[in-house]
């Protein structure tokens, strides 16, 4: 079953490479989405794949990359509307 969600992550988490780490994780898991700046410090990511794999990679969005510290995750289920083809940092 495919699921799309909206991950917020907050925390040191611009300037840190947080983007580029995101996107070669989602690679790896064959996730499709993208990965955004936000103007208050937080990073949004949009991310599709099956629900077990999303799961994987919520998980990991809690550690995030070394470089980073985060502090905060909020997963928002999106509704699964078009596929997605790529992952793509913003």
């Amino acid at each position: 079953m495919m699921r799309k969600v909206k991950i917020l992550v907050s925390g040191r988490v611009q300037g840190v490479y947080f983007r580029l780490f995101t996107q070669n994780k989602a690679k790896h898991f064959n996730i499709k989405g993208s990965a955004t700046n936000l103007p208050d410090g937080r990073v949004e990511i949009i991310a599709e794949a099956d629900s077990r794999t999303i799961e994987k990679f919520i998980k990991w969005c809690h550690k995030g990359p070394i470089t980073a510290r985060v502090d905060h995750v909020e997963v928002t289920e999106l509704q699964h509307d078009e596929a997605l083809t790529t992952f793509e940092v913003k």
